[in-house]
Formats: structure tokens, C-alpha cells, sequence
């Protein structure tokens, strides 16, 4: 394609009907979303500024939205392929999610600070801090809670989701601990299909990393398949990525390349989705 937009396949406007969660009915978009102007992107790109997040605060909840999630829409924000919600939650101490239902979604929490406490009704009951991948398949259909542990300190995560490539699984946890030294001036796997493979695994062709570089070091991913776009979302510092310079909590979605070049212009740690841009 020579375009940044494809009308989606019936595929993927098949896997975006879940029963739970909280998603609006999505038509069949594609891309969805318009170039920022007066910077790098081309047709093929798109760079989403942490200031244009959906923003829900709730007290107990803060929360930031790359993509439209629950009273946040935007009809050009709705998914980047595969990856369906990127929110970035932070939860007061003591608080959190009660039990709530899931079902066909892959969801991937990333612990930036504090303890996270979950319970699911496959029986799980687990912490998860910083330096841990949590992976839980929903599959058929689960529910699960979702705490602050502790009652003096917030929590900080990333919440993902990713449409899976098989419906109606049976539900599944997995959590992982990483190595930092594994991810200093280069790119740590934590995600990916293969459950032999580095890190946690889920039903999709979708492969995930965690950098923390150095300033003034430089770094190329190379996309795994050809139909897959990556999408990089900064956690700290600023980096150059393909020409185009980023902050914390900036997104930049990147298709129809074969790899993407980073520059760090100071001390900075990104996190990359590698996933399909087709169902």
C-alpha cells in the first residue's frame, strides 16, 4: 500500500465485537488517525503528543488514553492495528478496580511504580511491581480485580490490550520478571507469540520490547513481519525516532517499513509494539 489508510479487513472488524470491556461499537476504520502537522511524519506515520491523550481523572483513578477508551472518543484514535487501548493509570493508594468482566483480549499490564495487586476467577492471586510483564488472555471469559497493595504509595501502569488472533481460548495468566541489565542500550523482548520465545506470550503476532538508553546512544528495530507496524510509546526522556523527536508519554505509530532508527538525545526508556496492521 502507498497510503497511510486501508479500509480494515472483515477479519478485524470481526474481533473488535467483544461482549465485555469497555469499547464502543468500532465501524471498520483502518489507521484512523491524521498526521501531525509541521513535523517528519509521512504517509506512513502517524505521531500522537502525550498532551492529545484522552484524559479521565477520577479520584481514585488517573488515567490517560492514547486510544478512545470507555467516556474518551475520538473516531481518528480508535486502534493502531492489533493494539486496541494504551492507557497510562495511575491509582491512589488502597484503591483500584473491582471485579469486572473480560473476554476475547489479550491484556498486558506493565508496572511502572508501586504493587499491583490482582485476582481473577481462575483462582490467581498475585503482586506485580516494576520489572514484571503480567499477560492475561481472556479468551472465553473472565473476570478479575485489580488493586493498589499498598496503602501509602500510588501504583503506576500500563494498561494494553491486543485483539487476539484465536476467539474463545481458554483463559490464561502469566507473569514474568526481567532483567534490567537486559534492556540497557538495547532492546529486551517481553512480549511475543512464541511461548518458547523471550518473554511473556500471547494469541497474536505481536512482539514487545523495553529500551532504557543512554544519551547519546543510537538503536534499529526491525519489524518482525512484513505486515506488522510498530508503535513506540516513550516512558522517559527524549528520543528521535525516524527524524521525528519525542518526549515522555509521546506515541509514534510507524507502517510499510522494514525498521525504524532511534536517536537518544538524552537518557530515555521506550517501550515498542510490534503488531499487526491487518486482522
Amino acid at each position: 500500500m502507498s497510503t497511510g489508510f486501508f479500509v480494515a479487513s472483515h477479519s478485524l472488524a470481526s474481533l473488535i465485537k467483544n461482549d465485555n470491556d469497555e469499547l464502543r461499537h468500532l465501524h471498520t476504520l483502518g489507521f484512523n488517525h491524521l498526521p501531525t502537522t509541521n513535523s517528519n511524519i509521512m504517509a506512513n506515520s502517524i505521531l500522537h503528543k502525550a498532551e492529545t491523550r484522552g484524559h479521565a481523572n477520577h479520584g481514585w483513578l488517573n488515567s490517560y488514553h492514547t486510544f478512545s477508551f470507555a467516556n474518551y472518543y475520538h473516531p481518528d484514535r480508535m486502534h493502531f492495528g492489533v493494539l486496541r487501548v494504551l492507557n497510562d493509570d495511575t491509582v491512589e493508594a488502597g484503591m483500584g478496580f473491582g471485579t469486572h468482566p473480560h473476554d476475547n483480549m489479550e491484556i498486558i499490564s506493565i508496572p511502572l511504580e508501586g504493587d499491583l495487586e490482582h485476582k481473577d476467577s481462575m483462582g490467581t492471586v498475585a503482586v506485580i511491581k516494576n520489572g514484571d510483564v503480567q499477560v492475561m488472555s481472556a479468551g472465553s471469559g473472565i473476570t478479575h480485580s485489580e488493586y493498589n497493595k499498598n496503602k501509602d504509595k500510588l501504583v503506576k501502569f500500563l494498561q494494553i490490550w491486543v485483539f487476539p488472533n484465536k476467539k474463545n481460548v481458554t483463559p490464561r495468566y502469566d507473569q514474568i520478571t526481567l532483567k534490567a541489565e537486559e534492556r540497557h542500550n538495547k532492546f529486551q523482548q517481553i512480549v511475543s507469540p512464541d511461548p518458547n520465545d523471550s518473554g511473556a506470550w500471547i494469541h497474536q503476532d505481536a512482539w514487545f520490547h523495553l529500551g532504557k538508553f543512554d544519551k547519546g546512544q543510537t538503536g534499529k528495530y526491525t519489524l518482525k513481519k512484513k505486515e506488522n507496524g510498530l508503535y513506540i510509546f516513550v516512558l522517559s526522556g527524549e528520543v528521535t525516532v525516524n527524524g521525528n523527536p519525542m518526549a515522555a508519554r509521546d506515541g509514534f505509530g510507524i507502517w510499510n517499513t522494514d525498521a525504524v532508527s532511534f536517536d537518544f538525545t538524552d537518557q530515555a526508556e521506550v517501550l515498542l509494539m510490534d503488531v499487526p496492521m491487518l486482522g
